[in-house]
């Protein structure tokens, strides 16, 4: 029987409802743009750094078909266990799971037609060695397309923290944040440059952005996913004893400045990249 003919999917199934939300709300604008640069080929090697819980490596793997090969690497063995069931249960045969990371890559040199990265490689802890493991995996004319969200994201959060923290006389948590950013989020201009500097030449680089949308800072300070990724971040700037301090303060300020707009807006502005090996 032919395989895709087969739909007796059970809605009640936990094993199907475990998978259904396969998508993280903040790897979704990154990754459909990711998806959409793609050059779709029959019969490549690909690999995706920082796959997470499995996207878009298993969209990919499904795109590409059966003759190409797909690998994923990601240190966080919970999420590999997550997307191995997805795996799994989706039925897919050409993905191959690597627990590691990017600075370390087990893949020979020039083996790679495709190196996709939706918003992973601004999260690893040496970014020259990881585009150095890019160079040497990937063949001449191979595509390497990543996303990464600029250093002006959250700007209006920044912005009201840096109030806080000025009217505070705090210069060197002040230096701290912007130390942070850099850290996390180089300006383009200087990524860009760092690229080339390994021998891939840019193709395009389209910009794009989204929101959050908050009733008022307290909502957006409790809203799971800015506490999950973002706030242990905002708390290392700060001296332990004075955190919540300082915090409630910036709460207080995002409260008035949602009052007055009607609304509490978190811009994420980011870019795809897409370039090839010279």
């Amino acid at each position: 029987m032919t395989q895709y003919l087969k739909t007796d999917w059970d809605l009640e199934s936990e094993s199907l409802v475990d998978v259904f939300d396969e998508l993280p709300l903040w790897a979704a604008p990154f990754g459909l743009k990711l998806l959409d640069g793609i050059h779709y080929k029959k019969g490549i090697k690909v690999l995706d750094i920082g796959f997470g819980t499995g996207f878009p490596l298993t969209e990919i793997a499904m795109r590409l078909g059966k003759d190409s090969k797909i690998y994923g690497i990601d240190p966080w063995d919970a999420a590999a266990d997550r997307a191995e069931k997805k795996i799994d249960f989706y039925g897919i045969r050409n993905i191959e799971i690597i627990r590691g990371i990017a600075e370390d890559i087990p893949l020979k040199n020039n083996s790679i037609d495709l190196i996709v990265s939706n918003n992973g490689l601004n999260n690893v802890t040496d970014i020259n060695r990881s585009l150095y493991e890019c160079a040497r995996i990937i063949k001449k004319g191979g595509q390497f397309i990543q996303t990464m969200n600029l250093n002006s994201t959250m700007i209006e959060f920044y912005s009201t923290m840096e109030k806080i923290l000025t009217d505070l006389k705090l210069d060197n948590c002040l230096e701290s944040m912007q130390q942070q950013i850099y850290k996390k989020r180089k300006p383009l201009d200087q990524y860009i440059e760092l690229i080339k500097s390994y021998e891939f030449t840019i193709s395009s680089v389209v910009h794009d952005k989204f929101e959050y949308r908050f009733v008022d800072g307290t909502t957006m300070l409790n809203h799971y996913f800015i506490r999950l990724a973002f706030i242990d971040g905002w708390k290392e700037i700060l001296p332990e004893d004075r955190q919540e301090e300082i915090f409630l303060l910036v709460e207080n300020e995002l409260n008035l400045k949602a009052h007055k707009d009607g609304i509490l807006k978190l811009s994420v502005p980011f870019v795809v990249i897409d370039c090839y090996k010279k």
